[in-house]
């Protein structure tokens, strides 16, 4: 792995007005810079909105999970048709954008007292080593920072990652709670700078990480359900505690998703996605989806078929596609379907079943939809009834829908099976892909042998 910094302002000059400052590309992360870290934070929150939550990693996933497809001729990546070399900016994203300079904010925040930037630095990069770990399995992370020149650093296990995400977020409350040094301020374009909130959300990351090794080797799903809920607790509880990027809707601060779906590009929503939310009458369509420019009407690609007119298909909706559309780091609606799952591991669908009708509930409050109104009433007596055989498969989809472009949805759909997948033909996989192949950049400068992981190889915690 390459051991040099990008320079942070050009990850976000097409993003974020007003941000200027910018880290030196032969930044020493064990030395302090000179900028301070209210002028690091706010462009390192641009990166994560842009580049881990809104990349185009993330785009990638979504084919896979047949939200969206490319309006190209067949084969594509929408049908796994994806080689090393895809995933080396995919890499570089997670690594040199993001971790590299988050890893200089914790160090610089620490060296000068100021330990509520360090535990935000913390968070973030719990969330990105989180996510980067969800993808590829091992990764380099224990040897990857040092600043010694080290350009090939060990690659540390899965288990073991887990462990130091965990020991992050610890950290990071800690932190967060110590009210020492200067505080952030308009400078965090997430919280500004409120610790509180801050905290809720390295609660509800902790509560993600335990769930997700409920199947994992020697891990019980119990135990790891009531550590989710313990951390829960003290975790995000409603809509205002969500963790956003705002854009201005600019030419210089564009939503990540307008520009992904935006119609000089060719990716679309699928008919997948499309008919899901037209079979369950789900009210929040309109807020989801857009109508196909030529016919007026909600109709995505169908996947495998090609490409069509991009004027004949549906592209993100106002929500989360406009211009100037929030881009969402975490959800609080993720925090209650997370404690429904737990409830129902420990006590059963009864018992999960008022946790689950709130984040349903939640969620079409979120987008603007009166709960109230015959719409909302009718979709949440269908689909906000847990049953014996359908409350982990409905709060998986529910959470699905409430996550919708979450890179989450993958590890989801690994570890429960849901949303149901139909794979789509392709000559050379034969099976549904289970993780990022390692990228062809990483395997030249830093080889290794698990480096010959196949799409289909599981992750560890993949059981």
């Amino acid at each position: 792995m390459k051991n040099s910094f990008i320079i942070i302002s050009m990850l976000t000059a097409l993003t974020l007005s007003g941000c200027k400052k910018y880290l030196d590309v032969n930044q020493n992360p064990n030395v302090p810079s000179d900028v301070s870290e209210s002028l690091l934070l706010a462009p390192l929150e641009a990166g994560v909105s842009q580049y881990i939550a809104a990349g185009n990693a993330a785009t990638l996933v979504n084919q896979w999970m047949q939200n969206c497809v490319p309006n190209q001729p067949i084969p594509n990546t929408v049908n796994y048709m994806v080689t090393s070399s895809t995933f080396d900016d995919f890499w570089n994203s997670h690594y040199v954008v993001v971790l590299n300079n988050l890893n200089i904010l914790d160090k610089q925040a620490i060296a000068n007292g100021n330990l509520m930037y360090a535990g935000i630095a913390k968070v973030l990069t719990a969330y990105t080593l989180g996510t980067a770990t969800d993808l590829w399995g091992d990764v380099p992370f224990s040897e990857a920072f040092t600043g010694t020149g080290n350009t090939t650093p060990v690659y540390d296990k899965q288990e073991d990652l887990y462990k130091s995400i965990q020991s992050l977020l610890d950290e990071a409350i800690t932190q967060l709670n110590s009210g020492t040094g200067n505080a952030p301020g308009t400078d965090d374009y997430y919280y500004a700078g409120d610790m509180s909130r801050w905290v809720k959300m390295a609660y509800t990351l902790k509560a993600r990480y335990y769930m997700h090794l409920t199947k994992a080797p020697g891990y019980d799903a119990a135990a790891q359900a009531n550590l989710a809920l313990s951390a829960l607790a003290n975790g995000m509880s409603n809509n205002d505690d969500d963790c956003a990027f705002a854009y201005n809707g600019t030419s210089t601060s564009s939503n990540a998703w307008y520009l992904h779906f935006y119609n000089t590009s060719t990716l679309v929503l699928s008919s997948h996605y499309i008919d899901s939310l037209v079979k369950h009458n789900d009210p929040r369509l309109p807020y989801l989806a857009s109508k196909a420019e030529n016919t007026g009407l909600y109709t995505g690609n169908v996947i495998g078929t090609g490409a069509g007119k991009l004027q004949d298909f549906s592209i993100a909706g106002s929500f989360y596609g406009d211009i100037a559309s929030k881009v969402y780091i975490l959800n609080a609606a993720e925090a209650l379907f997370l404690k429904a799952e737990a409830t129902y591991i420990t006590a059963g669908y009864t018992a999960a079943q008022p946790v689950f009708r709130e984040a349903v509930a939640g969620n079409l409050l979120k987008l603007g939809i009166d709960t109230n109104s015959a719409a909302a009433q009718t979709y949440l007596s269908k689909r906000g009834i847990l049953t014996a055989n359908n409350a982990l498969q409905l709060i998986i989809e529910e959470k699905s829908t409430a996550n919708f472009l979450s890179v989450e949805n993958y590890t989801d759909w690994r570890r429960t099976g849901y949303p149901a997948l139909k794979m789509i033909p392709n000559n050379t996989v034969t099976s549904f892909p289970r993780r990022f192949l390692y990228p062809l950049n990483e395997i030249t400068a830093n080889p290794q042998d698990l480096q010959k992981a196949k799409l289909t190889d599981k992750v560890w915690w993949d059981n």
